[in-house]
């Protein structure tokens, strides 16, 4: 069997659940999501302390496929590690080590390392991940935030942002290093990046700014944040779920989903309408920051992500921003297949794989 055609098992572990799929060449042979409830998740203090239990979770699914070759690689998803560049990384154990810290967030995509390591070592091949949520390559200028000692920080959807922005290019018959693209990943958080050269010089970090999204409530005026900060009986865990969880158009709709959004908006309601006119609106400027970034030179904007799905919301979002380039929309976020192409360009030798440590 050729490298290109090996078994690859790529891991992408969420907030409530966990997506596995068995890729041999571009063919899916096997994919499963295995969900976890609250109920299931309260046992844990950590997210790291899933770890053990994900892990028999994934083994005994694994176990069901009835492998006819042995694994080629075992590919996870990257979560909030050190500051990197693009790639895909071999899993060491400085990275492991960094996973378990979280010393940039609880996560749970800081399984998807660990989890990769322990199935790979099982089954004698190595484990990858692939343009982790830290990847960072701003530009000297995209760092200055405004106030000195502090900086700008690139976290952000950067796999489905970066295989949109190859598969793009890919349908061109150019090489993504040659465009100039703004990506928009639209889901229940929000981020966008400049691509020039094939790197991410600028982005827009749902953690910190931008939009508000399904349910983060994006880049909130600094004065109305101080008195959330010090309100009386402020409590930090509590205003970071109303923030990074409970914000966005769930605070204002009660729902996430911005497809529920745009139906009660069609029947006439009409708060729905104009919430949803506002999100279109704030993704717009967020676009437009990203083509300034790029000095105005752009050969399409790319919108991606689950809420790409929401026609409405898109084509709002196109009235605003289709004088800047063409709009390609490429709904919905095939990570899993992400993390096998990603995998697939070490083991092929298009790429070698970049070191952690």
């Amino acid at each position: 069997m050729s490298v290109a055609e090996a078994l690859v098992l790529a891991v992408n572990p969420g907030a409530g659940s966990t997506k596995l799929a068995l890729f041999r060449g571009d063919a899916v042979l096997a994919e499963t999501t295995l969900r976890h409830g609250d109920e299931e998740l309260r046992r844990f203090a950590r997210v790291g302390d899933e770890l053990p239990w994900r892990l028999d979770q994934a083994r005994g699914w694994l176990s069901g496929q009835a492998l006819s070759a042995s694994l080629g690689a075992v590919v996870g998803r990257g979560g909030l590690f050190k500051a990197v560049a693009s790639g895909t990384y071999l899993v060491d154990d400085a990275m492991l080590a960094d996973a378990a810290r979280a010393a940039r967030g609880e996560h749970a995509a800081n399984l998807g390392a660990p989890m990769a390591r322990a199935l790979a070592d099982e089954h004698g091949c190595p484990a990858f991940v692939v343009d982790p949520v830290s990847v960072d390559e701003l530009s000297a200028v995209a760092r200055y935030s405004g106030l000195a000692g502090v900086e700008r920080t690139s976290l952000c959807h950067a796999l489905n942002m970066r295989a949109v922005a190859r598969r793009h290019a890919t349908a061109l018959g150019r090489r993504c290093e040659e465009l100039r693209l703004v990506v928009a990943h639209l889901g229940t958080g929000a981020s966008l990046c400049a691509l020039e050269g094939g790197r991410m010089v600028d982005v827009v970090n749902p953690q910190d700014e931008g939009p508000f999204s399904g349910d983060r409530s994006g880049g909130l005026p600094a004065t109305a944040l101080l008195e959330l900060c010090f309100a009386p009986g402020a409590d930090r865990k509590a205003l970071r779920r109303r923030l990074f969880g409970d914000g966005g158009l769930f605070s204002y709709l009660g729902t996430r989903d911005v497809r529920e959004a745009a139906a009660r908006a069609a029947a006439g309601d009409v708060r729905a309408g104009e919430v949803l006119a506002a999100m279109a609106y704030q993704l717009a400027k967020a676009v437009g920051e990203m083509a300034v970034a790029l000095s105005g030179r752009v050969d399409a904007v790319l919108l991606t992500g689950g809420a790409a799905h929401c026609a409405p919301l898109v084509e709002a979002l196109c009235a605003r921003v289709s004088w800047i380039a063409p709009v390609a929309s490429y709904p919905g976020e095939d990570e899993l297949r992400a993390l096998v192409e990603g995998a697939r360009r070490v083991l092929t030798g298009e790429e070698p794989a970049k070191r952690y440590a």
